[in-house]
Formats: structure tokens, C-alpha cells, sequence
């Protein structure tokens, strides 16, 4: 008979319930290479965030914005990083150095991974990870101050588990060491630099090496960090190389720079142009 009304759960259960609610964004690139299916990423050396926006839209999975060889300063990635977010591809940064302050930055600027230079030892690899992980598992601090707005307001919760740490392998030393980095718990994957690898080998720097030196390093670092159930990735001169990349078993390839394309595109246009001057 009296009024019929609909019991509200006390505020303690609403709000424990929500806290069980995950939000966070999901860091795409680990759903597809767990699927078997190539990551292509893109690379931005120019400071601006509209061509960083622009080549986020054309169809790469990730977008990585270059600290360490790029024209770019932190001010610079932070608007790339919003401008990439416009898109479906994921945000990535190289950082210059294993330094712990930068990679704090680029992370709650909105960085979804992080590319280390340089990585040679065990010792360095386990320091990348402990400044990119929250504790227990590293040192990072806290401060998501744009990455919450990305990511989702309990981006600190799951951020250990979605951001993607890559130790960039480049010289013979790392070579030698790969087993050890590899064992490094919370690193998700090797990222070979071939250019730097080629001069480590005595040879000219390439993004296509030849030396059979050198051609073996980079097969060897790929069949081990498939074997330990990493991420095998690598830079590469251009489309063509990057799908025989994947045809060999590497999982994420990165097509040239932003400046590169630009400069093909344009060598290309003019010798179209004025084919005379070829």
C-alpha cells in the first residue's frame, strides 16, 4: 500500500564499487602484438605539434616523438603529444639519455611508452625501468598532470601495466649483454637502433645494414627477445624494409623520420618536376 521506492546503496558501496570500475585507457599496442599483428610506427624530429597530429591520422598504430636526435625540447613534445592524441595512434617519446627526470616528464605529459637509448647493461635496463614504473615495481613519482586527462583518472592504478618501456639495443656491448637486459623484469621490449649498431660493427651507419655482422646482430637480438616473450622492434629506411622487417619476425617497426619523408617527398617532386636536372 505505501510508497514504492528503489533502495540506494549507502555511499561507501557506490564508491567501492566504482573504485572496482577500470577506466583507464587501454595502451592498444600490446592488444595487437599479443594478436600476432604488426605494429608500424611513425617518427617526429620536427618540433610541431600540427605535423605530429597530421601523421598521427594516416593510418600508424604509434606515433614517437624523437628528444634525443629531434628538434624537439619538452615544451615541443608536450603539445605533439596532445596533437597525436587526436588520433587512434598511440603517443611514444624517445628520450635523450636514461635519465630518470626526462622520462617522468614525457609519462605524465602523455607518453603511453618510452624508447631508452643506449641501453648496454642489465644494471642500465633495470634503472630505465625502475624511473618508468610506479612502486612497488620503480622510484617513479607521482604527478600525472596531463597523462590523467589521456589516460583516465585511475591511470595511476594501471599505468604499470600499460606503458610500454622499450631498451633501445645500438651497440656490440648491448649485443653481448642481450640475455641479461632481457631478463630484466617490467621491460616489455629491445628496440634496435641498425644505424648505430652499424658503426658499433666498424661499418657505415645504416637503417638497411648489409655487413653480415651486422645482419646477424640484429637477427640474434630478434629471435632472443621473441624467445623471452618480448617485443622484438627496430627503426627502418622506409615501408618496403619495414614489411620485410615483419616478415622476419620483428613485431613493431618505426618508418623514417618526419624530416626524412619530407625531404623524399620533395626531392621526388622536383625531379618529376624538372626531370632534365636528374
Amino acid at each position: 500500500g505505501g510508497n514504492s521506492y528503489r533502495r540506494v546503496p549507502p555511499r561507501s558501496h557506490s564508491a567501492s564499487l566504482l573504485s572496482r570500475i577500470r577506466t583507464v585507457r587501454v595502451n592498444s599496442l600490446k592488444s595487437k602484438i599479443a594478436a600476432g599483428h604488426p605494429v608500424l610506427n611513425a617518427w617526429c624530429s620536427i618540433a610541431s605539434s600540427h605535423v605530429a597530429e597530421a601523421i598521427a591520422h594516416q593510418g600508424v598504430d604509434s606515433v614517437t616523438v624523437d628528444l634525443q636526435h629531434g628538434a624537439i625540447d619538452f615544451a615541443a613534445a608536450f603539445q605533439m603529444l596532445q596533437g597525436i592524441a587526436t588520433s587512434p595512434a598511440v603517443p611514444l617519446a624517445r628520450v635523450p639519455w636514461n635519465e630518470p627526470a626526462i622520462m617522468t616528464k614525457v609519462l605524465d605529459a602523455g607518453a603511453y611508452g618510452i624508447i631508452c637509448p643506449m641501453i648496454e647493461t642489465e644494471a642500465e635496463a633495470q634503472a630505465f625501468v625502475a624511473a618508468c614504473r610506479y612502486p612497488p615495481l620503480g622510484q617513479r613519482s607521482y604527478g600525472p598532470n596531463r597523462v590523467s586527462f589521456y589516460a583516465g583518472a585511475d591511470y595511476a592504478r594501471h599505468a604499470n601495466s600499460e606503458i610500454l618501456l622499450f631498451a633501445q639495443v645500438e651497440t656490440r656491448r648491448a649485443v653481448e649483454n642481450v640475455n641479461a637486459i632481457l631478463s630484466v623484469t617490467g621491460l616489455d621490449g629491445i628496440y634496435v637502433g641498425p644505424a648505430d649498431l652499424s658503426l658499433s660493427y666498424g661499418v657505415a651507419p645504416s637503417m638497411c645494414p648489409t655487413d653480415t655482422a651486422v645482419v646477424t646482430a640484429i637477427a640474434d637480438i630478434r629471435q632472443r627477445a621473441r624467445a623471452s616473450g618480448l617485443i622484438a622492434a627496430i627503426h627502418t629506411d622506409g615501408g618496403a624494409t619495414a614489411g620485410r622487417r615483419f616478415a622476419e619476425g620483428f613485431q613493431f617497426c618505426s618508418l623514417p623520420a618526419d624530416v626524412r619523408l619530407l625531404i623524399d617527398a620533395v626531392r621526388a617532386a622536383v625531379a618529376d618536376a624538372k626531370p632534365h636536372q636528374r
